[in-house]
């Protein structure tokens, strides 16, 4: 298992490992984690996350929520009951014309 350097917004550098999401469900059974994404792929409009960083595992929902709202860069929140990790690909439309 290969360890990464990730810095964390207001922290210092850490080195973590990077693992797959069933070693996260296995070591964190029915929690909230949060996550920065290594690796995935896309199948139509789902990234399929392959490879993490577990950054900390979060007990209560409600800041799990508060930190999952202020993600970005790569970094999610997820609950360990979830069996595969994915995330929706939303995409933005612009609408023009007069206001």
């Amino acid at each position: 298992m290969d360890n990464i350097l990730i810095t964390i917004k207001g922290q210092s550098q850490l080195e973590v490992p990077a693992v797959q999401w069933e070693e996260v469900r296995k070591i964190y059974p029915d929690q909230y984690v949060k996550l920065q994404i290594l690796a995935s792929h896309t199948e139509g409009n789902t990234k399929f996350v392959d490879e993490v960083a577990l950054i900390r595992a979060i007990q209560d929902p409600k800041e799990a929520t508060k930190e999952l709202l202020q993600s970005k860069d790569g970094v999610i929140v997820s609950h360990t009951a979830n069996e595969e990790l994915t995330v929706e690909i939303r995409t933005l439309r612009i609408l023009r014309g007069n206001y």
